[in-house]
């Protein structure tokens, strides 16, 4: 073991950090690509009366996937603490693999009734878990790889690589929209694009098998790791603040998500274009996180939280109000665009923050929890609830409403978080 620690300084740190996030980005590609093709997956696995129930079962079981992540994180969290961040996320990579085959391959309703269903809650809920337990380990993996002085930048590939999911997600999906007729997308055009996804777990196995571990086993790390609830408790302001910050960027996340099902079902707008609106908001997600994490080495943590996340908040409405009154491209892709530029800022420089102030011996288990539970709580209802609201109230805007009220929620306990850059600490 502490031959792979040493082991860390030979492998180099890009390349330790590229062979932990690629793992991450499989992931979350194949848990994120769900939620593109969820119209689909309605018409394949929920037939209902009407395409709203359709619509709300299938979004129902992508948040059937977000129960098991605290279950996940916890487990596999703490697991991470005690044996080691490797095996925790080879084993978390392993499950999400599993049950992206299962759903990609499971007959639909017409075919086999309602096993159909029932197969595919199971593998969401195995989704779930895997990837309630990815998050924590992987963050931890990065910032104990990473020298003080980039550190940021280094954890900055963990929301980048979330992008870079989300942004091949609908790639494919504007690819296969493209290429293939209506009927033909909805059939077999959604497993095409998962089955991309499963087609990459071996590389993502053997790219991870070959990190090098950063804790030792028998060390304090491990001895002090079943304290875990006394140590977090320690540290209950943070973990309060870390909820209200990431029930923020999930909400923001998901509602951003949920953009490609919002532009066919409430705008009307062409597929083509819906996908198109993701990839580009998406694509521009990459570079925010990327330059976030670099401006919170250079200038600390708070400014590059508060600043972008108020700017946010002032643009989300009369972004929306465009959008709304005049769908189209240029609306759709600049709008969307700016909004995720600038929103995707504040959130590298959060993992940071969290990551550092929480003690090793508890990072991987508090931060998989915590991440897990804001999730689970409010990115799993996140495209439920703008869908309800809306239904009920008519109202094409519904989606700014919500993204506010989650904005100036995250913007208050950003501006509470402690300073830890090293470039502020101390000065």
């Amino acid at each position: 073991m502490a031959q792979d620690i040493a082991d860390s300084k030979s492998i180099g740190i890009a390349r330790a950090a590229f062979a932990a996030t690629i793992g991450n980005m499989l992931e979350f590609y194949d848990f994120i690509t769900y939620s593109f093709f969820a119209i689909q997956i309605g018409h394949t696995f929920f037939p209902a009366q009407s395409d709203y129930g359709s619509l709300m079962l299938s979004l129902a079981t992508f948040g059937a996937g977000f129960v098991t992540r605290p279950i996940g994180g916890i487990v596999l969290g703490i697991y991470s603490d005690r044996i080691g961040r490797r095996p925790a996320m080879l084993l978390s990579f392993a499950l999400m693999g599993g049950a992206i085959l299962v759903i990609s391959l499971t007959p639909s309703y017409n075919a086999i009734g309602l096993a159909a269903p029932v197969i595919v809650i199971i593998a969401r809920m195995v989704q779930g878990f895997a990837l309630g337990g990815e998050v924590g380990p992987t963050t931890a993996y990065l910032i104990e790889i990473a020298s003080p002085q980039r550190r940021a930048l280094v954890v900055s590939w963990q929301p980048t690589s979330q992008e870079i999911a989300a942004t091949a997600g609908a790639l494919v999906g504007v690819i296969l929209s493209r290429s293939m007729a209506p009927d033909a997308l909805e059939s077999i055009g959604w497993r095409i694009a998962f089955l991309i996804g499963a087609a990459c777990l071996p590389l993502g196995l053997w790219m991870r098998r070959t990190l090098p571990e950063t804790i030792a086993q028998g060390e304090a790390v491990g001895r002090e790791s079943s304290n875990h609830l006394v140590l977090a408790a320690r540290h209950i302001r943070l973990i309060v603040l870390a909820l209200m910050i990431l029930a923020s960027g999930t909400i923001a996340t998901y509602v951003t998500q949920y953009m490609t099902t919002y532009a066919q079902s409430t705008l009307h707008v062409p597929s083509p274009l819906a996908f198109t609106v993701s990839l580009v908001s998406n694509g521009v997600g990459i570079i925010g996180a990327l330059l976030g994490g670099w401006l919170a080495d250079v200038y600390g943590r708070k400014p590059v939280m508060i600043w972008p996340q108020l700017v946010t908040l002032l643009l989300t409405y009369p972004t929306f109000l465009w959008i709304v009154h005049a769908p189209g491209a240029a609306s759709l892709l600049f709008g969307f665009g700016v909004l995720s530029l600038i929103g995707s800022l504040p959130f590298t420089a959060f993992y940071a923050t969290f990551t550092e102030a929480l003690p090793q011996n508890i990072r991987g288990g508090v931060f998989a929890t915590i991440y897990a539970v804001a999730i689970a709580s409010f990115g799993g209802t996140a495209q439920l609830v703008v869908t309800w609201l809306l239904h009920i109230s008519g109202d094409p805007l519904a989606p700014a409403w919500y993204l506010l009220l989650a904005a100036v929620a995250g913007l208050i306990a950003m501006s509470l978080m402690p300073e830890t850059a090293p470039v502020k600490v101390g000065t």
